[in-house]
């Protein structure tokens, strides 16, 4: 196998680092590095610089060309204030999550997308929210878990590095399967609103293997999305008829798992605030600490599908480093992608008890 320069500019971008930041890192020539990555085979004693200097297995560089996203293909919401060397992490950290689920799709059964496409209500995003709500069976009723409920209907969900603050969720689809990631650092109320944003570009804007063209208010129509599902408007209008107090709000936020802000907003765009009362609430909340944090705030959801592969690959004697080997990746980089979920696990592989699917 030839040595991949696609898989060093990868590693190069999860490190954040310029060519010429390698280079001195590895101990080479910014010639040297650029070679490599325009597809001259280096030497082996090169390899092993550039792989001690990216602290990943050489056997890395020696593996097919990755999947690579493109920055058009994917739905950041925060790119203006991401920097470059964010938005590269980021994009490939995407291909390294595409990878892991491609091994454990190789091992275990996963639900298939069940996701329809809705591009035909950008305009109608409420409408979107209240199909997706109809296809999937849930009525009005408030979702318990979100992430267990896009694991069953086929999304792959991940969890974002901590080298990436300034990126708070992302998606894409890539052959024919959506994929999601979250940003952990945020409170879980608006990891929880990232999600159902994410869940409206999958079927808003990105369905499938469609090359949508990103529209100027995209955003604008995702956090509608995400507004309507997660808070649908008759369950709302059915328990909160009047809204006189910000103590309402933050009691009602619960029901739904999301921010005060968010139920306010909610709440103002179904008409059940007037512009002065919601002006005067936000004021309030902004006050009580909530537009920066939710002080009683709701528990974090994790992927529950990531949650059940580990444990059984643990039952079944696969450590760990044997993850990371047969991935030829860093442990590390895994562990960023799967919610913390490792450091939950036993120090100790357990007697086998879940046979592997495959």
């Amino acid at each position: 196998m030839m040595f991949s320069a696609e898989r060093l500019r990868m590693a190069r971008f999860r490190r954040k680092l310029s060519g010429k930041g390698l280079a001195e890192a590895a101990g080479l020539t910014p010639v040297t590095v650029s070679k490599a990555e325009n597809g001259h085979q280096p030497d082996e004693a090169t390899v092993q610089k550039l792989a001690d200097a990216l602290d990943y297995p050489v056997d890395f560089f020696f593996m097919e060309a990755p999947e690579t996203l493109e920055t058009k293909a994917v739905s950041f919401r925060s790119l203006k204030k991401m920097s470059a060397a964010e938005r590269n992490a980021s994009l490939a950290a995407g291909s390294i999550g595409i990878a892991f689920y491609d091994w454990i799709e190789q091992h275990f059964n996963l639900p298939a997308p069940d996701l329809i496409d809705l591009s035909k209500e950008r305009d109608r995003p409420e409408v979107a929210a209240r199909l997706l709500r109809q296809h999937w069976g849930l009525g009005d009723r408030p979702i318990g878990s979100l992430l267990k409920l896009y694991e069953s209907k086929g999304v792959r969900v991940l969890s974002l590095s901590e080298n990436t603050p300034n990126v708070d969720a992302y998606s894409f689809w890539h052959a024919e399967r959506p994929y999601m990631f979250l940003n952990q650092r945020k409170t879980a109320e608006r990891s929880n609103f990232d999600s159902a944003h994410e869940l409206g570009h999958l079927v808003l804007h990105f369905h499938a293997a469609r090359q949508s063209a990103q529209i100027d208010d995209a955003e604008k129509q995702a956090d509608q999305f995400a507004s309507a599902f997660l808070m649908p408007e008759a369950d709302v209008k059915s328990l909160l008829g009047h809204v006189y107090s910000v103590s309402q709000i933050i009691k009602a936020k619960h029901r739904w798992k999301v921010s005060a802000m968010a139920l306010a907003t909610r709440l103002h765009g179904l008409g059940m605030l007037s512009d002065w009362n919601y002006r005067s609430i936000i004021i309030e909340l902004g006050q009580r600490g909530y537009r920066k944090g939710e002080p009683v705030g709701v528990e974090r959801e994790t992927s529950t599908v990531l949650r059940k592969v580990l444990a059984a690959l643990w039952k079944n004697g696969i450590t760990r480093s044997e993850i990371a080997q047969k991935l030829n990746l860093p442990w590390e980089e895994v562990e960023t992608l799967i919610f913390d979920l490792a450091g939950h696990m036993p120090s100790r592989p357990e007697a086998p008890s879940l046979r592997l699917v495959r």
